[in-house]
């Protein structure tokens, strides 16, 4: 009798064993981005010291990120063909999206020939561009040309070409509608300026965007992860959705750029809490 007790508990044991194998574990949510107009992304100099792409994708996979900008150090300008093929083959397989290439420098028509001609080569139809000034009514001509949109970066107080938004606004506002800038809401803080502000002033003209945090208003603040600056997230959430703006976010991460993956992966957490967090329930 005891014999049989003992097998009878066996084969309970079997049967209950399979099927709790036979049940599906539940999977994640989706993304807290899931249903927003925008998208997050990767700007790409944020590898830069990394300067590989497998290790650059395998931490975009690790985040759960489909969006790039693309760095020449990823993709030269005299890529063949058959290496922006076997790049973008690369990106698939990883399950991310080049959206865009830049930012490309250009302090001569020729260079702007040749982003606009690389931008074309890679398939993308956004550029994000820092060109001199005099040559906008060049870069004018180029996008009628060849029907793309131009995203000027703006530099903050670092550098003297397009300090920030309202700066960048002033000199495209009466070119191309499709020559417009991407707004780094950390440099744009950094001269002093506030980005949501911004983003509510000049959202026709804003293109891309750069999202990082900084320590402070001035040129002494400097770059860190999400969440541990100044910058007001939750209201830069907000007017992403009040502006209806539909391009990509793309963490510029500028801390400690020899080992990004922590800095990158509290940033892309912080900035989704924020998406969740600011929803309507």
């Amino acid at each position: 009798m005891r014999r049989l007790s003992f097998f009878l508990l066996f084969v309970l044991l079997v049967v209950t064993s399979v099927k709790a194998q036979e049940q599906q574990r539940p999977g994640q949510q989706p993304a807290p981005e899931t249903g927003e107009k925008f998208k997050i992304g990767m700007a790409g100099y944020s590898f830069v010291k990394l300067n590989d792409l497998d290790k650059s994708l395998a931490t975009m996979q690790r985040v759960d990120v489909h969006y790039l900008c693309i760095k020449d150090f990823h993709l030269p300008f005299k890529s063949t063909d058959a290496e922006i093929a076997a790049f973008h083959a690369k990106l698939k397989e990883k399950g991310v999206t080049g959206y865009a290439v830049g930012p490309i420098y250009m302090k001569t028509e020729a260079d702007i020939d040749n982003a606009f001609e690389y931008a074309k080569r890679v398939g993308v139809k956004l550029i994000v561009g820092v060109p001199n000034y005099e040559l906008l009514p060049y870069v004018d001509k180029k996008v009628k040309e060849y029907g793309f949109n131009y995203a000027i970066h703006l530099h903050g107080p670092d550098i003297k070409l397009y300090p920030d938004a309202e700066d960048v606004w002033n000199n495209v506002k009466d070119l191309d509608p499709r020559i417009g800038m991407c707004l780094d809401i950390g440099h744009d803080t950094r001269n002093g300026k506030d980005p949501v502000a911004d983003l509510k002033k000049y959202h026709t003209r804003v293109f891309d965007v750069h999202i990082k945090d900084v320590t402070g208003n001035t040129k002494l603040g400097y770059s860190l992860e999400i969440g541990r600056g100044v910058i007001d997230f939750p209201a830069f959430v907000k007017m992403l959705r009040k502006v209806g703006y539909t391009g990509v976010c793309s963490l510029e991460h500028e801390k400690d750029m020899a080992d990004p993956f922590m800095g990158i992966a509290e940033s892309i957490g912080y900035f989704r809490g924020v998406i969740e967090a600011t929803k309507k329930k």
